[in-house]
C-alpha cells in the first residue's frame, strides 16, 4: 500500500536535507518504496565516540532523520508538518567502520500522530539497532 501524500523521490529528499545535521553527518537517502524510506550513514570521525565505536546518538540521528523525513511526505504539506515527539533506541551491535543503513516503515499513520519503526543494519544486513519514533502532526 502506497503511503505517500506528496511526490517523493530521492532527489527531492536529498535537496531538503542540505544544510542540516544529516548533511553534516553524511547521511544519504538511498531508496524509497511504496511504504518505506531508506538512508545510510558513514561510521567515521563525525559519528564515533572516543572509544572508536559509533555513538548511540548518531544512531538516533539516523533514525530520526529517515523517520521524520518519511513522515513529512505522509501529510499534506500545505496544511500540516511533522515534528519528533519521542524516540526510543535499542542498541544491538556496535560498529567501528563502514556504513549503517536505516529503513523507516510506519506502524501507525494517524491524524495527530505517526509511529515509525526504523531498523538500522550494517552493510551485511546484521541488525545494529531497533528504533521507534513518534511524530506529532501539527497544523500550519
Amino acid at each position: 500500500m502506497k503511503i505517500w501524500q506528496s511526490e517523493i523521490d530521492l532527489n527531492i529528499v536529498t535537496e531538503r536535507s542540505k544544510q542540516s545535521m544529516s548533511d553534516f553527518l553524511g547521511i544519504e537517502f538511498i531508496d524509497v518504496g511504496d511504504d518505506y524510506l531508506t538512508a545510510r550513514m558513514p561510521v567515521n570521525e563525525r559519528t564515533k565516540q572516543p572509544i572508536g565505536i559509533m555513538h548511540g546518538g548518531a544512531s538516533c540521528v539516523l533514525a530520526e532523520t529517515v523517520g521524520s523525513t518519511a513522515a513529512q511526505f505522509c501529510v499534506d504539506i500545505t496544511k500540516y508538518y511533522c515534528v519528533g515527539l519521542d524516540i526510543n533506541t535499542n542498541h544491538v551491535r556496535s560498529m567501528r567502520n563502514g556504513f549503517v543503513i536505516g529503513m523507516a516503515k510506519p506502524f501507525h499513520l494517524g491524524k495527530s500522530t505517526h509511529v515509525w519503526g526504523i531498523e538500522i543494519k550494517d552493510e551485511a544486513g546484521k541488525l545494529v539497532s531497533v528504533n521507534r519514533l513518534t511524530m506529532a502532526v501539527l497544523e500550519r
